[in-house]
């Protein structure tokens, strides 16, 4: 089992989780993190960390459609170890639905 980043951390991307993940399996995207499910030891610490509540194990429902997108992603995207600074409008987006179609496929820029 894997923890799998979704939809609700679009636009949102506040980067806790990067900061407890033990194994820094955690990608960066433009407006969205990724969490790659061959580094992932599943021991959970990240989720409640995610104040958009975007993290759910690989069991969850909500993952399904979320898990080849992380898988993706964080073969693409850049390994990021180091909490960064969110998005000044994150709070805004932390409780939208519907923001798939927002999420970019760029990688996370320094």
């Amino acid at each position: 089992m894997t923890y799998v980043v979704t939809e609700n951390c679009i636009r949102c991307k506040f980067m806790d989780c990067v900061e407890v993940c033990p194994v820094d399996c955690f990608y960066a995207g433009d407006n969205f993190l990724v969490i790659n499910p061959d580094e992932c030891i599943d021991c959970g610490v990240c989720e409640p960390e995610c104040p958009a509540e975007a993290i759910v194990p690989d069991s969850d429902d909500r993952a399904a459609a979320w898990a080849e997108i992380n898988a993706s992603y964080s073969a693409k995207w850049p390994n990021i170890i180091r909490k960064g600074t969110p998005p000044a409008d994150a709070e805004e987006w932390k409780d939208k639905p519907n923001k798939k179609d927002l999420l970019s496929a760029e990688p996370h820029k320094d």
